[in-house]
C-alpha cells in the first residue's frame, strides 16, 4: 500500500495540486525576499499570506484550504510558536524590561477592552472579548527575523523590545485559553494537566540535557540527528497534550519553546538553531501563512463599505492599544524616538490575530467582516509598522550595543543570522 494509498483510506483526501501550488508559492515568496531584500525589508510571512490569497478560491482558484493542508498548516503554527517561545530569554529581561511589559500589557488590555467595548456597544463588533484579545497582541515570532537583521538583537533597545513582545504574544495566549477553557470544569481539569505536563518536561530536560549534551551534540553531523529529533518531539508532545485548549497549538508550540531554550542555554547550539530554522522557516510555517491566505474573506473586505472602513479603524486601534503604553510608560529607560519606534514594533500583529479571529468565528462571536478586516490590518501592520520603526531606529543601533549581551550571545552560540528574513 503506497503512502498516498493510505494516507486517502483513512479519510484524508491527499490534495498532489495544493500541495504542490503551496511549496511553490513559499519558494516565490523567499526568492522575491531574496531579491529585494537589501532595498526593502518585505517580511517573507507577508508575501506568503498575500499569495495565499491570490491563489486561493476567491482569485485564482488554483489551490484549496481542505483537511490535508491544513494538517501541514497546524504543524507550522505549532513551530511557528516555538520559536516565539524559544527566543525568549528570561534572564535578559527580567527586571525593569519584564515590569514594563507587563505593565504595558494590562494597559494594553484596559484600552483594547474598552475600545472594544465601544465598538460592541455601537454594533460594530460582535465580541468586545475577541476583538479586544486580537488588539492586545505582538508579533514577537515575526518580528525575531526583522530585529535580528536590524542589529536589535543585540542592543538595550532590544532587550525592551524583546520583554514587550514576550508578553504581548504570551499573555493573549494565556488569558484566551484560560477564559475559553474554564467553561466546565473538566476543561479547567484539562488545562491543569497539561500546565503539570508542561512543568515535568521543563525540570525533566533541563536536569538530563546538561548530562547528555556531549552526545546529542555529537550527533548533529550525523545521520541520526538526535539532538533535532528530541527538540521535534518535544513541540509536538507538549501540543498533543494540549488538546482540548481552544488555542492548543499556541500554547504547546510556546511552551515547548521556552523549555528548548532553558535546556540549552549557555551551550554551543547555533547548529541546533540552523536545522530547526531549516525544519519550521523552511518548510512548515510557510503552510500556515499561505493556508491563512486561502482562508481570507477578501470578499467580506472588499465586497461592502463596512469591510473597507474598519480596516483603517484597526490599523489606528492597534497603534492605539500597543502604542500609547510604549510612549507612555517607557519615559524613563528610552528617549522619545525610540518610545515610537518600540511603539511601532510593539503594534506589529499577525499570527495571533489570525489564530484569534478563527476561533471567533467559528464560535459565532466575530462577524466576516470584522475578521477580515483585522486579519487585514494585522498584515498592513506587518508591512509597514517595522519599517517606520526600523527607519526611526536608523543610525542609532550602533551606539546602543549592550557589550554584556554581546558576550554572553556569543559564549552562548547564538547567531542571529540563523533566523530569516
Amino acid at each position: 500500500m503506497t503512502f498516498i494509498t493510505a494516507v486517502t483510506s483513512s479519510g484524508l483526501q491527499v490534495d498532489e495540486t495544493s500541495f504542490l501550488v503551496i511549496v511553490g508559492a513559499a519558494a516565490l515568496a523567499a526568492l522575491v525576499v531574496a531579491l529585494i531584500g537589501p532595498r526593502v525589508a518585505i517580511p517573507v510571512v507577508v508575501l506568503e499570506l498575500l499569495l495565499g490569497i491570490l491563489i486561493g478560491p476567491q482569485v485564482l482558484g488554483i489551490a484549496s484550504p481542505n483537511a490535508f493542508i491544513q494538517f501541514f498548516a497546524n504543524l507550522g503554527l505549532g513551530m511557528l510558536f516555538f520559536f516565539a517561545g524559544y527566543e525568549i530569554d528570561f534572564q535578559r529581561i527580567r527586571g525593569k524590561a519584564l515590569n514594563l511589559a507587563l505593565a504595558g500589557w494590562i494597559l494594553s488590555l484596559v484600552l483594547a477592552y474598552g475600545l472594544g467595548g465601544i465598538l460592541a456597544w455601537a454594533g460594530v463588533v460582535l465580541s468586545l472579548l475577541y476583538v479586544g484579545s486580537a488588539m492586545a497582541t505582538t508579533a514577537i515570532g515575526t518580528l525575531v527575523p526583522i530585529i535580528s537583521d536590524a542589529g536589535e538583537m543585540r542592543t538595550r533597545f532590544g532587550t525592551y523590545l524583546l520583554g514587550a513582545g514576550a508578553i504581548g504574544e504570551f499573555g493573549p495566549i494565556l488569558l484566551l485559553t484560560l477564559v475559553l477553557t474554564t467553561t466546565t470544569a473538566k476543561n479547567f481539569e484539562i488545562l491543569i494537566g497539561f500546565i503539570v505536563i508542561a512543568v515535568i518536561a521543563a525540570f525533566a530536560t533541563v536536569r538530563l540535557v546538561p548530562r547528555s549534551w556531549g552526545a546529542l551534540e555529537s550527533t548533529l553531523e550525523s545521520s541520526s540527528q538526535l539532538a533535532v529529533r528530541v527538540a521535534v518531539v518535544m513541540i509536538f508532545v507538549l501540543v498533543f497534550f494540549a488538546s482540548g485548549l481552544g488555542l492548543e497549538l499556541l500554547l504547546g508550540g510556546f511552551a515547548a519553546g521556552m523549555i528548548v531554550r532553558l535546556a540549552v542555554r549557555g551551550r554551543e547550539v547555533a547548529v541546533l538553531e540552523s536545522k530547526l530554522v531549516g525544519i519550521g522557516y523552511g518548510f512548515l510555517i510557510p503552510f500556515f501563512f499561505i493556508y491563512s491566505g486561502l482562508n481570507f474573506d477578501l470578499d467580506s473586505l472588499i465586497g461592502s463599505t463596512e469591510g473597507l472602513l474598519k480596516l483603517p479603524l484597526f490599523v489606528a486601534l492597534f497603534l492605539v492599544v500597543r502604542g500609547v503604553p510604549a510612549i507612555l510608560l517607557y519615559r524613563g529607560v528610552l528617549e522619545l524616538r525610540d518610545r515610537f519606534a518600540l511603539a511601532f514594533y510593539s503594534a506589529t500583529q499577525l499570527p495571533l490575530v489570525v489564530a484569534i479571529t478563527t476561533v471567533a468565528v467559528e464560535a459565532g462571536e466575530m462577524k466576516a467582516s470584522s475578521s477580515a478586516a483585522l486579519v487585514g490590518a494585522a498584515i498592513l501592520s506587518t508591512l509597514f509598522f517595522p519599517l517606520i520603526a526600523m527607519r526611526l531606529r536608523s543610525g542609532r543601533v550602533a551606539g546602543d550595543v549592550d557589550p554584556d549581551i554581546e558576550l554572553e550571545r556569543e559564549a552562548e552560540g547564538f547567531d542571529d543570522e540563523l533566523l530569516p528574513a
